[in-house]
C-alpha cells in the first residue's frame, strides 16, 4: 500500500487571496491548449490571435457547461428544490459530458464566425483537449476528489477522511484521458485526416476509457450504482458518446482530406 501524499490543495496564500492547485490545473490546461493550438493554427487559416479567441470561447463552454451538466446530471434533486444551488460553483463540482456540450456549443458559435465547417473545427480542437483533462484529474487527485473503490492492489492509498485503501482512480484517469488519449491523437492528427475522423476517435476512445476507469471508481453517493448493481451514471454517459464517435469515423470515410493540399506542421 502507498501513502497518500499530503498536498496542500492551496498553492498560493496572500493575505485573504488563496489560490488552488485545481484552479492552476485549469491554467495549465489552457495554456497548454493555447500554445499548441498556435502551432497549428495555419492549417485551418486561423491566426495566433484566432486561437486566444478560441480559447476564450471554449473557456466559457468549459465552465458553464460543466457546471450545468454537474446539477442536471448528477444533483438534479437538489437543483429542484435549491435553484440558486446552481450557481454555488464551489459546492459540488463540474461534469465533463456537460463541459463536452457546452464546448461543442462554443464550437458551432466559433466556427459559423469564422466561416470553418463545424467538424473541420472540432478536428482541430480534439488533440487539445486531453492536455486540461489530464491536469484536472492532477487537481482532483491533490484535493483527494474523486476515490477510487476499496483495493489491496499494492498501490492502493488510504485517503484522507478514510480508513480502508482504495484505487487512486484519478491518477488512472490522468494516464488515460490525459496522457494516452493526448498521445494517440496528437499522433493521428499529424497527419491530414478525412473531416471528422479526429473527433470520432476522440469521442470513441474517451469513452472507452472512462468506461473501463468507473469500474475501479467510487460511484457519486448521491447515485449509486443506477442499474443491474454495478452501472454507474459516468459509464451511462459515455454509451451515446461511443456510439457517436463511431458513427462519426464511419461518415468521416466520405469526407475530404482537410488541409491535404499544404504541408503540415507537427
Amino acid at each position: 500500500m502507498l501513502e497518500y501524499p499530503q498536498i496542500d490543495p492551496i498553492a498560493v496564500a496572500l493575505g485573504p487571496l488563496k489560490i488552488h492547485w485545481y484552479g492552476l490545473m485549469y491554467v495549465v490546461g489552457f495554456v497548454g491548449a493555447w500554445w499548441l493550438g498556435r502551432r497549428r493554427a495555419a492549417r485551418i487559416g486561423l491566426t495566433a490571435d484566432d486561437i486566444g479567441d478560441l480559447l476564450f470561447y471554449g473557456a466559457l463552454g468549459v465552465v458553464l457547461g460543466g457546471r450545468l451538466g454537474y446539477v442536471l446530471f448528477y444533483g438534479f434533486e437538489r437543483l429542484a428544490s435549491d435553484p440558486l444551488w446552481l450557481f454555488q460553483v464551489w459546492d459540488g463540482g463540474m461534469s465533463f459530458h456537460g463541459g463536452l456540450v457546452g464546448v461543442l456549443i462554443a464550437a458551432a458559435l466559433f466556427a459559423r464566425k469564422h466561416r470553418l465547417a463545424f467538424f473541420q473545427l472540432t478536428d482541430f480542437i480534439a488533440p487539445l483537449v486531453p492536455i486540461g483533462l489530464g491536469a484536472g484529474r492532477i487537481g482532483n487527485f491533490i484535493n483527494a476528489e474523486l476515490p477510487g473503490r476499496v483495493s489491496d492492489v499494492p498501490w492502493a492509498m488510504v485517503f484522507p477522511g478514510g480508513t480502508q485503501p482504495r484505487h487512486p482512480s484519478s491518477l488512472y484517469e490522468f494516464a488515460l484521458e490525459g496522457v494516452v488519449l493526448f498521445t494517440v491523437l496528437w499522433l493521428v492528427s499529424r497527419r491530414p485526416r478525412r473531416r471528422g475522423m479526429i473527433s470520432g476517435l476522440f469521442l470513441l476512445l474517451y469513452a472507452l476509457f472512462r468506461f473501463g476507469v468507473e469500474f475501479v471508481r467510487q460511484p457519486d453517493p448521491q447515485l449509486g450504482f443506477i442499474a443491474f448493481g454495478w452501472l454507474t451514471m459516468g459509464q451511462l454517459l459515455t454509451v451515446p458518446m461511443a456510439l457517436a464517435g463511431l458513427a462519426l469515423m464511419l461518415w468521416s470515410r466520405r469526407q475530404p482530406v482537410d488541409g491535404a493540399a499544404t504541408p503540415q506542421p507537427a
